[in-house]
């Protein structure tokens, strides 16, 4: 019986060229998650109006763009529309749209968790909604939506691997590569799974010092107020 065995030389001499991708696995993750947000925080602005219509639109992108698969989303942006986009502008578009979707819906429930009394009282010192938003609401929802924010941030790096699919030079289509090249796919799918888990730990590691800093600084707001 075959067991399947690590070449680990092989493994040490791919890691420059495999990390050489990185950019594009980085860049791409990054430009989505920032674009994600501020779609995503749009469409929580308006999910809250009153408009039937618009909040009929936004539920619908928000359930479309949550059941469609990515590699779905990928090929119809880069294979299925009438003109050519670029494979990288594909991929952003397509991670963006679909990052926003969630991260639309984790801005939503943050706010609906901000305690109603800091409306009421941002409404009574005559603060606008804007300002309210901006200087009471949106800081508290997240504090609160960092976790989750975090998870989307990983799952989007992750993603990101989808990328290879339309040629896209990451760290996995370097991968793929090599395998292809030396017929040791086992070495190069471990090694690129390495790459990714480290990526993930910096995420946590970056929750963590948010958290971190939240919690201090909503300490020392109580001890103010106190």
């Amino acid at each position: 019986m075959y067991i399947p065995t690590l070449d680990l030389p092989l493994m040490w001499e791919s890691l420059p060229y495999l990390l050489s991708g990185l950019s594009y696995t980085v860049g791409i993750a990054v430009v989505s998650f920032l674009g994600g947000n501020v779609l995503g925080i749009m469409l929580t602005f308006l999910g809250m109006l009153e408009n039937p219509i618009i909040r009929g639109f936004v539920r619908g992108y928000l359930s479309f763009l949550r059941g469609v698969p990515a590699l779905v989303l990928l090929f119809l942006l880069y294979f299925g529309l009438p003109y050519q986009l670029s494979a990288l502008s594909a991929a952003i578009i397509c991670f963006t749209l679909t990052s926003s979707a969630f991260i639309g819906e984790i801005y939503r429930g943050s706010i609906a968790g901000v305690d109603r009394g800091q409306f009421d009282a941002a409404y009574a010192l005559g603060l606008s909604f804007t300002k309210t938003m901006r200087l009471i609401i949106l800081p508290q929802a997240f504090r609160i939506s960092v976790p989750a924010l975090s998870n989307v941030a990983m799952d989007l790096l992750k993603g990101t691997s989808l990328a290879a699919m339309i040629t896209i030079p990451d760290i996995f289509q370097k991968a793929k590569i090599v395998g292809g090249r030396t017929f040791d796919y086992m070495s190069m799918y471990v090694l690129v799974a390495v790459i990714y888990w480290l990526l993930c730990i910096l995420i946590e590691a970056g929750q963590k010092r948010l958290e971190q800093h939240f919690s201090k600084r909503f300490a020392a707001n109580e001890t103010v107020r106190q």
